[in-house]
């Protein structure tokens, strides 16, 4: 795991909240050790402020949303969206300090990435391209679950897809999938570390059964890119056995899925697991949506207790002994860089 003084890289973007969580009411929302308010204003744009008063400290989420002002519940100091402090009771003037800090925002589909860090350096060519949210040619559902471990813990689990036959049986997990060889590269100036596995004339998991139609054997692809420190993408290809994409790259046998999950620190020791999946096959069957979600959540729920007892059994240690495999190949790779991204801040 990466350095227990810093525990996750700064000046990054993390899902903070999904898109339906935030309203006209003040949510309180802990990420990365950052405690924040959201709000969306009357005209529906998404804000996230500290969640802290600069008088006393009186957390801003347990004020009123005046307008589009934030109110403090203890004094009344009252904050612009850009953190301003435009109104101090009792007197005109109003102290040079006694702004807090507003945080850049985007909200994409499903999802609302903010800045932890130095707001003065938020870049927007490191946020996350998530386009399968917007497109017309795709359907998704989408979640979020807590998650008692720390967020090297989902890392891991996510990059090494072997524990899919032991740990999701009866859903995604076959025989195949912990059999089948993997091929890992890293590409360091992207912070990206990618994971493949294609399996041909394999078992059709319970998942794909009932969300395509398709039965056994089927030709199965699984290629993850992870991109450090919080965004992990699934490209997955599901045919009938031995109908490849066809020469001019067309691919109408096959249905492609995303799954994708935005991995949030909370702190040291709990996590934000917030998870999507999106599909380009039976784009308008809610009855597809509703047995995609399921499952899917079932499938989370499952990660989520098996690394919530690791994470028990870990305590405070950030380096336990432990043995590797080759299916580590990527989950030690994201480790090496998510420690220099930490180092470098």
């Amino acid at each position: 795991m990466t350095n227990p003084s810093i525990h996750w890289p700064s000046n990054q973007w993390y899902v903070v909240a999904g898109a339906s969580e935030v309203g006209r009411s003040l949510l309180a929302r802990t990420i990365c050790d950052q405690h924040l308010v959201l709000y969306r204003t009357e005209d529906g744009e998404v804000v996230v402020l500290d969640d802290r008063c600069p008088h006393r400290g009186y957390p801003l989420s347990a004020g009123a949303l005046i307008g589009d002002e934030v109110q403090c519940g203890y004094h009344g100091l009252r904050f612009s969206t850009c953190g301003t402090c435009v109104r101090v009771p009792g007197q005109d003037r109003i102290p040079s300090r006694a702004d807090v800090v507003s945080r850049p925002v985007v909200e994409q589909g499903a999802w609302i990435w903010v800045w932890i860090g130095d707001p003065e350096h938020a870049d927007h060519a490191r946020l996350p391209s998530t386009p399968w949210f917007t497109d017309a040619a795709w359907a998704s559902v989408d979640g979020m679950e807590p998650l008692a471990a720390r967020y090297g813990l989902l890392i891991d689990n996510l990059l090494d897809l072997s524990h899919e036959t032991f740990l999701h049986d009866g859903y995604i997990g076959t025989p195949e999938v912990a059999e089948a060889p993997i091929t890992t590269s890293i590409d360091e100036a992207a912070s990206i570390v990618s994971v493949s596995r294609r399996m041909e004339a394999v078992e059709c998991p319970p998942f794909y059964a009932k969300s395509t139609g398709f039965s056994s054997p089927i030709d199965r692809w699984q290629d993850i890119e992870y991109h450090a420190p919080g965004f992990y993408l699934l490209n997955v290809r599901v045919a009938p056995s031995g109908t490849g994409p066809a020469l001019d790259g067309s691919d109408r046998d096959a249905v492609h899925v995303k799954v994708l999950y935005a991995i949030t620190p909370v702190d040291a020791h709990n996590t934000l697991d917030f998870w999507a999946v999106c599909r380009d096959f039976a784009i308008d069957d809610e009855s597809i949506d509703a047995v995609i979600a399921e499952m899917n959540r079932t499938v989370v729920l499952q990660d989520v207790v098996a690394l919530s007892m690791i994470e028990q059994r870990l305590g405070d240690d950030w380096s336990p002994p432990e043995v590797s495999l080759k299916i580590d190949a990527g989950g030690l790779a994201a480790r090496r860089m998510l420690a220099d991204m930490a180092r470098q801040g």
